[in-house]
């Protein structure tokens, strides 16, 4: 999008990055992002839902607040994708037809690094494109190592990308110039300034375990044993039996491969 014309302030570009919590700051600079073009979030065609943030989900259940497209996580890429329509007088009624203008584009731009293999429709209704973990590991690379808007906007804003508590937030503010990004079903991808970076599925899309597993991709990136230990203390994994904590999920052993 940002190829194709879209100019955001850093703020609103990071909630365009990321999938959010659902706080105040993520629905402001949704709406933000719309007025910048004049449309409101009437205007939002992502899957109406409740915040992702357990503590934001929880304040909405009891001030009885529905549903919505702004509350759901991918409102700050729908409100980049539609004022990326108005600035290139694309229509967007039907923004997310995978024969519109807008997902043409991006589907161009994300098969710049191998072919697609095959489209599909992701959870919030948009045309999406199959990526190998591999096509993800070396897309993440090439936007650290470009230092553009994109990157910049990340690591200024890991807060808007992610959330309070989310463990993209906690790495991302902990290991200088990384750029994390946790996708649904257990997907995670990550990269630093100098190209090193990693992508990986877990099979039955836990996100519990794709959480417990960063640690030890962090490790493999060559990120401090200090740092990775202060951000585990913060995000760890804990099992729970009978309402107490009697564990903790951890990664086996992993070798890396291309």
């Amino acid at each position: 999008m940002v190829a194709a014309g879209l100019d955001l302030p850093v703020d609103l570009l990071a909630v365009a990055c990321g999938s959010h919590s659902g706080e105040a700051m993520h629905l402001d600079a949704a709406r933000r992002t719309l007025e910048t073009v004049g449309i409101t979030e009437a205007d939002l065609q992502n899957t109406p839902a409740r915040p992702y943030g357990l503590a934001a989900c929880e304040n909405a259940r009891r001030a009885g607040i529905e549903p919505s497209a702004l509350q759901q996580n991918c409102s700050g890429k729908h409100a980049a994708m539609l004022a990326t329509c108005k600035i290139n007088d694309w229509p967007i009624e039907h923004y997310l037809a995978a024969e519109h203008p807008l997902q043409q584009a991006i589907t161009e731009r994300s098969g710049s690094g191998g072919a697609i293999s095959e489209i599909g429709v992701d959870g919030v209704r948009r045309a999406d494109t199959r990526l190998l973990a591999t096509q993800a590991r070396r897309a993440f690379a090439a936007v650290a190592m470009a230092e553009g808007p994109v990157a910049r906007a990340m690591r200024a804003h890991p807060e808007l990308v992610g959330g309070t508590g989310r463990d993209i937030t906690a790495w991302m503010q902990a290991v200088p110039g990384l750029i994390a990004k946790e996708g649904a079903a257990g997907v995670m991808a990550a990269a630093l300034p100098d190209g090193r970076a990693v992508a990986y599925k877990i099979s039955d899309g836990s996100n519990a375990a794709r959480q417990a597993v960063m640690p030890k991709a962090m490790n493999l990136l060559g990120v401090d044993r200090d740092t990775i230990q202060r951000v585990v203390s913060e995000t760890r994994v804990p099992v729970l039996g009978h309402g107490r904590e009697v564990g903790q999920l951890s990664p086996l052993r992993w070798l890396a491969s291309d």
